[in-house]
């Protein structure tokens, strides 16, 4: 009862106050989809190894798979927005730009445009992919399964090699405007990479 009769009081002064109260010691803030629009927020990758740059235009949202670690929305406030993914994994280079490629309807390996390029001693392999995406209703790693067709759709992919041979995975997929709208920000990420 003491401790309602306190919320209350609490309530009512902000109330007086022209503020609306916080949440009380040991209650958490709603945080699901909370825009992260700070200029220089860094992303751990590689068990701290690398770090990256988030762009202030993507909004941080809770990863649709456990396998992710990090996801946004890009831009945060638009009708129309693309998916980015950031992770580790393993499968090598060729074989996973093969897997972005066969995600697309009809394309070929003469169909992507593929630059390597050296960034703080650490190799990025970007791929840039357009057409009509075949979305996977299992996700990505459930081939087979029922696929949505999404076209004039783009993918803009980087895969960071590590000294040691361990890789990181980024990929935005969504309408090829806006793909074409966040590849600046994308670029400038990748390029800011740094080796802890």
């Amino acid at each position: 009862m003491r401790r309602i009769v306190l919320f209350c009081s609490i309530a009512a002064v902000c109330a007086l106050l022209g503020r609306a109260p916080g949440p009380l010691h040991g209650q958490e803030a709603a945080t699901k989809d909370t825009p992260a629009t700070k200029d220089g927020e860094k992303l751990k990758l590689a068990d701290g190894r690398i770090f990256l740059t988030k762009p202030p235009s993507w909004r941080t949202v809770k990863p649709k798979s456990t396998i992710i670690q990090y996801e946004f929305q890009a831009p945060l406030d638009a009708k129309e927005t693309a998916r980015v993914t950031i992770m580790s994994a393993s499968g090598g280079i060729d074989a996973n730009i093969k897997r972005w490629i066969g995600q697309f309807d009809g394309l070929t390996e003469s169909d992507a445009d593929v630059v390597k390029k050296e960034i703080d001693k650490t190799t990025a392999h970007i791929v840039e992919l357009e057409g009509t995406f075949k979305e996977s209703m299992g996700g990505p790693f459930a081939p087979g399964g029922p696929t949505k067709k999404l076209e004039n759709y783009a993918m803009l992919g980087a895969i960071l090699e590590l000294a040691d041979g361990s890789t990181v995975f980024i990929k935005m997929t969504g309408p090829k405007n806006v793909v074409a709208d966040e590849k600046k920000g994308f670029l400038a990420m990748i390029d800011g990479l740094k080796n802890q």
